[in-house]
């Protein structure tokens, strides 16, 4: 059931997204050649605590799943093939030359918010490049078409066209989500799709559009060995950008800005 979401729920999930922002900037900041990826991990899980939240992606499960254990971590850091999922680990070094996807998620306030950047290390090369501004764009053309009166098709299709257009891949079996008192509510957001197809949005409705966009020819993110993390089936770089909005008429109010 898609449910819509009161002026108080809103304002409780600008809290959590306000977190969420602040997190990521900090990344942003912090990550460089070297470092390993839990020491990004324990820095957001800190930071994240000592503003009143708690991690919403630490302990995690799909519901009605036993085979899949919890989630270990707070943040998701997944590196050029990696899609989605990669958990930290001291092992897991930062490259120069790497693009690694920080998606983070803040409970607060019995709300959730939920946010992914790509951040580029070093000196990357240029198609990679490439693939991280269209995705960072093809969020921005999602958003766009996430008004009252559109229907949820409109925003898959925008961020479809604009990465095909770049020669680029959409991976098509992961997808955005609704959000709020719980982190993964109807409607699934897949990005891509057909134009006027999907449900009408309404003022109210909130969503996590999330566009992961690869180089190669993937259409899939494929698990290695059962574990959390999924990367592309050909080896390819993906990027990954999250913004978690609340759908008006006019423009969507985007709760995980900075």
């Amino acid at each position: 059931m898609i449910t819509i979401k009161s002026h108080r729920e809103i304002e409780l999930m600008r809290a959590s997204g306000a977190i969420v922002a602040q997190v990521l900037g900090m990344i942003g900041r912090e990550i460089r050649e070297g470092m390993n990826t839990l020491e990004l991990d324990r820095m957001a899980e800190s930071y994240i605590r000592d503003n009143g939240g708690v991690p919403s992606f630490l302990n995690y499960a799909p519901k009605g799943d036993s085979s899949v254990k919890p989630y270990p971590a707070t943040l998701c850091v997944s590196i050029n093939e990696e899609v989605v999922h990669g958990v930290p680990d001291a092992r897991k070094i930062i490259r120069n030359g790497d693009i690694v996807s920080v998606d983070c998620g803040v409970f607060k306030g019995g709300y959730h918010g939920d946010s992914a950047r790509t951040y580029l290390i070093g000196e990357v090369d240029p198609k990679v490049q490439e693939l991280v501004r269209v995705t960072r764009e093809c969020l921005e053309r999602g958003i766009a078409q996430a008004r009252a009166g559109n229907r949820l098709h409109d925003i898959s299709a925008a961020v479809e066209e604009h990465a095909r257009c770049h020669g680029f891949s959409v991976i098509e079996n992961m997808v955005g989500h609704g959000i709020g008192a719980e982190l993964h509510e109807e409607p699934p957001v897949p990005n891509y799709g057909r134009k006027n197809t999907g449900v009408k949005l309404r003022e109210g409705m909130a969503l996590a559009i999330e566009p992961m966009i690869a180089m190669g020819r993937s259409r899939n993110a494929v698990s290695k060995n059962g574990a959390w993390v999924a990367v592309t089936e050909d080896g390819m770089p993906s990027a990954h950008f999250e913004h978690t909005i609340v759908v008006k008429k006019d423009e969507a109010d985007i709760m995980t800005l900075p």
